[in-house]
């Protein structure tokens, strides 16, 4: 029923969104939506908090600025901030710890919410933050918006996360009063995941030790975009030292921590072409690697496959493990009914090979009668619009 203009910011990774959303009500849905991107220079990820979100709520006014009509009232924000936060109501929350390449020492511990308020009133904008959401929660509020079917969101980007609706009695740290609906969403974090049966290598180990939160984030760094492509340089890098895979001596840069991002990765691993020369450009701009033979290259693209297909494969049963904890990994009585999974994240819109493979392992888990009643959906940007719904939903006036 939410109707009106509202506005969202999600700050999820290396880049954050603002959108502007126009709120139709029942019968008109979401009549109009406009965003921007806005990337966040490296030197404001390690810094400080102020200096992070001076900014953010610069670029907001910048955004807010160009609306046509001057608004009737006070602007209402939904803020998708895609880090473990300790949720303390549905507009405030305070930082458990960074992720994905952050380090802000000074907003650890502090509400969120507050740190964005403040920087939003030293920017002059009159705007009130109504919904604080993580970006796996809005990506369900998204897809729920459009399909009642939807069960859980998942974000495979440079992190990863997944959140997914729960019966009310079966959360047992839960002690406040049931929601009327008897369903709450779970948000599982679950890029923290780790487990002794987590097929790690000695290459998972390096990266880990050497990254910004060590012994944290496990499943995230052998699964999510942020990582792929660096276990693929170390491997590589491995070979060099110890197969003198490129000649007799290491090329310098393939000793540079996070110089092959995944969407070179991803390039090198689609290349159709007889000699494979995306292979053997990327090989040579990136790493200095000059004259590689046809038989390197495809070591390469096989390389970036294994990598691949571990991160989707692991990714797939994680997807498993939600649908059992529903009981939706088995044909039930209930023909017909659909399991609808939202997903959103670069990497699994961008890596095609990386996606596909997810979708056939998913299929072979729950096999093929069971596999015609989940659908893994698209939902692009859902986890923004999802933030101007929520806010909507809470807004402290009406219309």
């Amino acid at each position: 029923n939410e109707e009106g203009l509202y506005y969202a910011l999600d700050l999820g990774g290396t880049n954050f969104r603002v959108l502007r959303v126009q709120l139709g009500g029942k019968d008109g849905g979401i009549i109009s939506q406009e965003f921007a991107e806005v990337s966040i220079p490296p030197n404001l990820m390690v810094g400080t908090s102020d200096a992070l979100f001076d900014y953010i709520a610069a670029e907001l006014g910048k955004f807010v600025a160009q609306e046509n009509q001057p608004p009737a009232r006070q602007r209402e924000l939904g803020f998708t901030f895609s880090f473990p936060v300790m949720q303390t109501s549905i507009a405030s929350g305070n930082l458990i710890k960074w992720t994905k390449g952050f380090s802000i020492d000074d907003a650890v511990g502090q509400d969120i919410v507050a740190e964005l308020t403040e920087a939003i009133q030293r920017q002059g904008l009159d705007m009130h933050v109504t919904a604080l959401v993580n970006d796996t929660v809005g990506t369900l509020a998204g897809g729920r918006y459009e399909n009642n079917n939807v069960i859980a969101a998942i974000i495979l980007g440079t992190g990863t996360n997944a959140a997914y609706v729960e019966r009310a009695q079966a959360i047992p740290k839960w002690h406040g009063p049931l929601p009327n609906s008897g369903e709450m969403v779970i948000n599982m974090e679950w890029g923290n995941f780790r487990s002794s049966h987590l097929p790690l290598t000695e290459y998972d180990y390096a990266l880990d030790a050497e990254s910004l939160n060590p012994g944290e984030q496990i499943f995230e760094k052998i699964i999510s975009g942020m990582y792929l492509g660096d276990i693929v340089r170390r491997v590589l890098c491995k070979m060099a030292e110890e197969a003198f895979f490129f000649g007799d001596d290491v090329p310098p840069k393939l000793r540079v921590p996070f110089m092959l991002r995944t969407p070179d990765m991803s390039a090198m691993h689609h290349d159709s072409s007889a000699d494979l020369n995306v292979v053997g450009s990327k090989l040579k701009n990136i790493f200095e690697i000059s004259d590689t033979s046809l038989q390197v290259r495809k070591v390469v693209v096989e390389i970036c496959n294994i990598v691949a297909t571990r991160g989707a494969r692991l990714s797939a049963a994680g997807i498993l493990g939600i649908l059992k904890k529903l009981g939706k990994d088995t044909m039930s009585d209930g023909e017909g009914q659909k399991s609808v999974i939202a997903m959103d994240g670069g990497l699994y819109e961008h890596y095609t090979e990386y996606s596909k493979c997810l979708e056939n392992t998913l299929k072979e888990l729950v096999g093929e009668d069971v596999s015609e009643s989940i659908i893994i959906e698209h939902s692009n940007d859902g986890s923004g619009i999802g933030a101007a719904l929520l806010a909507a939903s809470h807004s402290q006036v009406d219309g």
